[in-house]
């Protein structure tokens, strides 16, 4: 690891701490030219998959897209933050577990569905009429029927 202080290559290993969550590496290090000591963190690095719209375009999977989402179709809901946070963990996790480099926005929105029918009926409703595009009342009356 090279020095910030001096750009030196020669730095050693002080201290290395693990976090509570055992998901981060802190290491103290000592640079041997310039005797400065500095912190580096350590976390592993995971991608989720590009989102592939509709039109064929693809972009970056947006956590704060789909709280967005999710906020809405839940706006006026019983549901707690925390039941929304495990939510996108969990469509996270999944998304992961496909293992895939890209995810079309389908797959996606199938994922939000299937935790907003587990978390809310009536959001998973609210959410089902504008990503399925209802034209009629006998589209909801299907998706209510649908999760009776």
């Amino acid at each position: 690891m090279k020095c910030p202080f001096c750009g030196a290559e020669d730095t050693a290993v002080v201290d290395t701490r693990i976090n509570d969550e055992g998901d981060i590496v802190r290491r103290r290090r000592s640079c041997k030219v310039c005797d400065k000591r500095f912190t580096t963190y350590e976390r592993a690095e995971i991608r989720l998959p590009q989102v592939v719209k509709k039109n064929g375009s693809r972009t970056e999977f947006n956590r704060d897209k789909l709280r967005a989402s999710l906020d809405l179709a839940l706006r006026k809901r019983p549901v707690t933050t925390e039941a929304v946070d495990a939510a996108i963990t969990d469509i996270e996790e999944k998304l992961l577990a496909m293992g895939e480099r890209e995810v079309t926005s389908q797959q996606v929105g199938e994922l939000v569905m299937r935790e907003l029918k587990r978390l809310d009926k009536v959001a998973y409703i609210r959410f089902a009429s504008v990503y399925r595009n209802f034209e009629d009342v006998s589209a909801f009356s299907r998706a209510i029927k649908e999760v009776k």
